[in-house]
């Protein structure tokens, strides 16, 4: 069974190199870890349950103090700031009553590192994920786990590397190893410096070709890596004939031979674990469309795919984003539900079909709207228009060469209301779509992103268009008499009438628009008149007669002179 994500857990895998616990609060009754999540001076953070909060920033006591008393409130677990962190006696007291436990970084490593380390222990990623799977009796995909029994096996500290010597986990016992391998944890990956002494000595050719354990000695005393102080033992990991990575231990003399086998029996087992990761990380993302999709198609089924998605009882604003380039469409997927999951980890996107559908958390604002809960330092109540922000953010990141477009639905409340809010985003995008298309070909851009308030008239406008389509519908009445006049011969008056209606009747406007003089359109127009009997000084008829150039009959863009 995996361990349950709590403080001491986090402290037993990452303590001693990268955190330390600095003061504590008596008799907590848990220190489970629900979630990781950055403290935002500007914004009120929205906290997981018993969240870890990384206070980036935050340095003085008074600062702490007050920080600390914020997060006890909101029933958060720890604060980690980096180190060295002044306690005075209004910090301790705060530990004390808001029961939150205060931790350390190390100098030298980086904030975004500890993310990425905290949501890996505690497998934020996992969706869906309603029982443990185990191999060689150790949690599947966890590589600490993993990292920690081989270093138990050899009794030496010990860090699993991919093929790039990145650092993919490590165990405890760190600081028994030398400098460098302080430095390489601190780095997640190798110093280039140490790496090219490797290869100059032939090391990686020599682990690659052997299934046994290869010993490196130090560099010799007096050189110009002087951290480099303990003798290492590595061993490859291969599945068949690929080389998926490396076990290194820091030791201090060869191994014996039971210790060679049981290095070897590891490097096996780490790369089950290797091949479970990579496997589930596509399993993972067809798991993701599958419940994004099941969301947003509503049913019975959008319940547990919401409560599966981590989205339950909680308001969503619905994202779609489309591009006219086929192969770009995973790449800029995945890179969605990246940029959404850096904004908030509840984020969900996934790809649909050809279109990749973001779902992104609100919270009820006091102007009885809702807000988005991320910390984007934006103002105003309203979710979609945050929502706008962001999706312009990804836009602008990802750049325009594949043409992108973001269609905002509307929040959905609740899981019941997803679908609507997917036909919202739909429409908007359909109209972007359409725009952009249309300026493609003219070497013009629009606007990238958009709420249905932006284009609301377009979309009823393309659904009339449908609804005409779908009837059979042909232009009536004074337009249907002006067509078949053009049409018997070769005039255009009814782009004469679309022209000056166009126009708002400004003769002038509409006579540049035909590229003709204003007289020779006011004989047009009289024209138009005479054959449609149409009386362009009443209201309904000029609306019936625009609406029906609109949806019915389709527009010259380049009218005959």
């Amino acid at each position: 069974m995996r361990p349950q994500p709590s403080l001491h857990r986090v402290l037993d895998d990452l303590g001693a190199t990268l955190l330390e616990l600095v003061c504590a609060p008596s008799g907590a009754a848990s220190d489970e870890i629900g979630g990781v999540a950055i403290h935002d001076p500007v914004d009120e953070p929205v906290l997981p349950q018993r969240a870890l909060v990384l206070g980036v920033g935050v340095h003085s006591p008074p600062d702490t103090a007050s920080l600390l008393l914020a997060l006890g409130k909101q029933e958060a677990a720890g604060l980690v700031l980096r180190s060295p962190v002044a306690v005075d006696p209004s910090v301790a007291a705060a530990v004390e009553s808001s029961g939150v436990a205060l931790l350390a970084l190390t100098r030298g490593a980086s904030w975004t590192q500890l993310a990425a380390l905290l949501r890996s222990l505690l497998a934020e990623g996992d969706v869906g994920d309603d029982g443990p799977e185990t191999l060689g009796g150790l949690p599947s995909g966890d590589l600490f786990s993993v990292a920690n029994a081989v270093a138990a096996l050899i009794d030496a500290p010990v860090t699993i590397e991919d093929r790039s010597s990145r650092v993919l986990a490590f165990s405890g016992r760190q600081d028994e190893a030398d400098r460098s391998r302080v430095e390489t944890i601190l780095g997640r990956q190798v110093p280039e410096r140490y790496s090219r002494l490797l290869v100059e000595r032939g090391v990686f050719r020599e682990l690659y070709r052997s299934d046994q354990p290869v010993y490196i000695d130090p560099a010799p005393s007096g050189s110009e890596l002087p951290e480099w102080e303990l003798p290492r033992a590595a061993v490859a990991v291969r599945a068949g004939d690929e080389v998926l990575g490396s076990i290194w231990a820091a030791v201090r003399e060869p191994l014996t031979p039971d210790r060679a086998r049981a290095m070897c029996d590891a490097a096996r087992l780490v790369a089950l674990h290797l091949l479970r990761i990579r496997a589930g990380a596509d399993v993972s993302r067809r798991l993701r469309a599958d419940l994004v999709s099941t969301a947003l198609e509503g049913g019975t089924g959008a319940f547990e795919a919401v409560r599966r998605l981590g989205l339950a009882d909680q308001p969503v604003v619905v994202l779609a984003l489309a591009v006219a380039d086929p192969a770009e469409r995973a790449r800029l997927a995945d890179a969605l539900a990246m940029h959404l999951s850096a904004i908030h980890p509840r984020c969900a996107a996934a790809l649909v079909g050809d279109v990749a559908y973001g779902l992104i958390p609100v919270v009820p604002s006091s102007a009885g709207g809702a807000s988005l809960a991320v910390a984007d330092g934006a103002e105003g109540p309203d979710g979609e228009l945050r929502a706008v922000r962001i999706a312009t953010g990804f836009l602008d990141r990802v750049g325009d060469r594949s043409r992108p477009v973001i269609g905002i639905g509307q929040v959905a409340f609740d899981a019941a209301g997803l679908p609507a809010a997917r036909a919202c985003a739909d429409r908007v995008l359909r109209v972007l779509r359409a725009a952009e298309t249309h300026r493609a070909g003219a070497g013009t851009r629009g606007p990238r992103v958009a709420r249905l308030a932006d284009v609301h008239a377009e979309a009823l406008l393309m659904e009339l268009r449908d609804l005409a389509a779908a009837h059979g519908d042909r232009p009536t009445g004074p337009v249907a008499r002006l067509s078949a006049y053009d049409a018997e011969h070769g005039t255009n008056l009814v782009e004469t009438l679309r022209a000056w209606l166009d126009a708002f009747g400004d003769v002038a406007t509409a006579s540049a628009a035909m590229y003709v003089h204003a007289n020779t359109f006011r004989y047009r127009l009289r024209r138009v008149t005479e054959v449609s009997g149409i009386d362009l000084t009443d209201q309904e008829q000029r609306f019936a007669a625009m609406l029906q150039l609109r949806a019915v009959y389709p527009a010259d863009r380049k009218p005959r002179r």
